[in-house]
Formats: structure tokens, C-alpha cells, sequence
């Protein structure tokens, strides 16, 4: 061994020789590099003026800052908006979908589906507490938030008090792609148990056209004839999809 040199030994007692320069290296586990302040930037932002201040591939790092302490999140973000095209689209994409980006494993991917639940059930506490119809935009944007991204047809029911504040919001029935069945006599027997006096209907279209079909108009037409024999009244049927929602009430269709 020449001067100057070092003399090392692996596990296994075998000599290993290299200049100092050059010693043996093992890689640690990559961490994303912060020296340059980006987190601590994306927050001031975020802090000194508001989520507009970001675009969503931002404001979608941001978050994942919290799940994935060790690694640059913005790559894992864009990767993200490119896989599902909207940040409603990530937040609401199952599981399963999620864990197909690079970078997304079990934990982070039942994280974001928690942030979903999380936003869906204060949009239904904001109306819970108050009267329905006179808070007609919040239940609409509560729906929305609820059904818009569901890749299955659900029927749901918001069940009213005499004074139109909600006793329930349950989901009836989920079904395929593009139907959903519904039995008339489970609705209203659930209706009676819950002695609601009004309903709202809502149902999704996962196609985003909210238009009603001919078996929609016809489902609803049915359901009100039993709703009036029992002096239960429906508002309305909405109809939620991506882009918008259809009223039935709107539409002179009740």
C-alpha cells in the first residue's frame, strides 16, 4: 500500500484500498433540499395572501408538504394534475388511482381521501343547522362537493322537518355508471320512519352532463305521486354533475 493511501476492511475482512480522496460511500435516504427556502416561500404566500396567490399545483404541495415530510412534493403535485386533470378530481380520485402516481403510497393516498371527508362533512354541518331552502346555494354546493366526482350513479335524499331544516341526508342507493335503481316504497318508508314532511332528491351523473334522462323525469314523476298520498312534499330533484346541476323545480318539471 502506497504512503498516503488508507487501508480499510469490508464485513468480511477483505482489504480495501483507495486514496483519501475517494473513501467508500453508502447514500442516505434522499431528502428533499430545502436550502433554498421554497416551503418557507409557499407558506408566506399562502399566509400573507390567501390561497389565490397559488396556483393548484401549488396550494396541492403545500398540502402534501404534511404527508411527505422527506421528498420535493412539486413534482409529486404535478404529476397528480396531470394524472387527473383538476385538484377536485385528485382530492375526489379513489385510493387505488392515487397510489398509481409515483410518489403517493397507502398513507398519503388515505390522507388526501381524508381531507375529502373532512371538507364534505363541514359542507353538511354548515346545513344542518339551518333552513334548507333559504340556504339553497350551500346545499347545491354541498351535493356537489359530495357527488360531482363519483365515478357510480348515487341517489341520494336530504329529509326535511315541517320547517325545511334537515333531519337527514342519506344515500339510498348506488349503482352503475349510468343508473341508479330506486324503489319508491323504500324511499317513503324511510321518509315515515324519520317523520319527514318534504324531500329533497339528488342524484349524480358521472357522464357531467346533468340533464335529466326520460327514466329520471319518469322515476320523479312517480316518487312525487306517492310523496302526495302520504302528504310528504318533494322541493326538488337535482341533478349534479361536474360542470353544473339540473333543478327540476327550475325547469317547471315539478
Amino acid at each position: 500500500m502506497r504512503d498516503g493511501e488508507n487501508r480499510l476492511e469490508d464485513a468480511s475482512g477483505t482489504p480495501w484500498e483507495g486514496s483519501r480522496q475517494d473513501p467508500p460511500t453508502v447514500k442516505p435516504y434522499p431528502v428533499a433540499r430545502d436550502h433554498d427556502g421554497h416551503r418557507d416561500r409557499l407558506r408566506e404566500r399562502f399566509a400573507a395572501a390567501g390561497p389565490d396567490a397559488l396556483a393548484d399545483y401549488e396550494l396541492l404541495e403545500l398540502l402534501l408538504f404534511r404527508f411527505i415530510p422527506r421528498r420535493d412534493t412539486k413534482p409529486i403535485a404535478k404529476s397528480l394534475l396531470a394524472r387527473f386533470g383538476t385538484l377536485a378530481e385528485v382530492l375526489n380520485a379513489p385510493a387505488a388511482l392515487l397510489q398509481e402516481v409515483d410518489g403517493i403510497g397507502a398513507g398519503t393516498a388515505m390522507d388526501l381521501r381524508i381531507v375529502t371527508a373532512v371538507n364534505q362533512r363541514a359542507f353538511r354541518s354548515s346545513i344542518r343547522a339551518r333552513e334548507v331552502l333559504s340556504s339553497w346555494s350551500a346545499v347545491l354546493d354541498y351535493c356537489h362537493a359530495a357527488m360531482a366526482h363519483e365515478t357510480r350513479e348515487q341517489f341520494r335524499i336530504l329529509f326535511l322537518d315541517r320547517k325545511n331544516a334537515l333531519i337527514a341526508d342519506e344515500v339510498q342507493q348506488v349503482g352503475t355508471v349510468n343508473h341508479t335503481p330506486v324503489y319508491p316504497r323504500e324511499v317513503m318508508g324511510r321518509a315515515l320512519a324519520l317523520s319527514a314532511s318534504a324531500l329533497v332528491l339528488v342524484h349524480n351523473h358521472p357522464s357531467g352532463d346533468p340533464r335529466p334522462s326520460r327514466a329520471d323525469i319518469e322515476m320523479t314523476q312517480t316518487l312525487i305521486g306517492v310523496a302526495d298520498a302520504l302528504g310528504i312534499q318533494i322541493h326538488d330533484h337535482v341533478i349534479i354533475g361536474r360542470d353544473g346541476h339540473f333543478s327540476f323545480r327550475n325547469e317547471k318539471l315539478i
